[in-house]
């Protein structure tokens, strides 16, 4: 394998392990729905278990996610959320079966036109690069979480002392990549490149 595909690679494959196994976590310490299982049963019960913070009211069933954990008050705390939609809850309201094949599709366009452009980079363009293994990184986490339950987990909540209109969208490690590839992208944009000096040819000197 070529050096800049094993970046490629390697990053992406790190975020998608990080952003699985926090959300792993969430289910785990935010939900009651691994409550009593057990090693393999555990990891299985994370892939299994779905639609956790149903209202009981509406569907019948009891609510399932537990009290957000504070990490830093008023500024930070971890709560699970299960977003069907994309940012900031867009196209949510699809119904699911188009609202499934849709995020399918524009998910696996995204990764191709992903993979395209990083073949398409020089080798000293290593900030795009990077940029672009932590999108394609994110889009897979986010991407798995569609096509196992239909809807991407989101446990990260900033927010400023609960201000109204003070509140960041709700987020996963695989938001936070992509956030942080599009950053590396516009920094690389920034930067000024000095067109390259071909050396001027050399004059023969006239013959004595």
């Amino acid at each position: 394998m070529k050096a800049s595909l094993r970046l490629l690679v390697l990053v992406a494959t790190t975020v998608l392990v990080a952003d699985q196994v926090t959300k792993y976590l969430a289910v785990s310490r935010l939900t009651d729905a691994l409550d009593g299982r057990e090693g393999l049963s555990r990891v299985t019960g994370y892939f299994t278990e779905q639609n956790l913070d149903n209202d009981p009211v509406t569907e019948g069933n009891t609510r399932r996610v537990t009290r957000p954990h504070r990490f830093i008050e008023d500024y930070w705390h971890f709560r699970y959320v299960e977003n069907p939609g994309a940012a900031w809850g867009l196209f949510a309201d699809l119904p699911e079966s188009v609202r499934r094949a849709f995020f399918h599709v524009v998910s696996l366009a995204a990764l191709g036109f992903i993979f395209f452009m990083y073949r398409r980079t020089e080798a000293d363009q290593r900030l795009v690069r990077v940029a672009l293994a932590l999108i394609s990184g994110g889009a897979l986490g986010n991407f798995m979480d569609r096509l196992v339950r239909g809807y991407v987990i989101d446990f990260i909540d900033w927010h400023w002392r609960n201000q109204p209109g003070m509140r960041w969208p709700t987020f996963n490690v695989a938001d936070a990549a992509i956030c942080v590839g599009v950053a590396f992208m516009l920094l690389d944009s920034l930067k000024v490149r000095r067109p390259e000096t071909v050396p001027a040819p050399l004059k023969e000197s006239p013959n004595p």
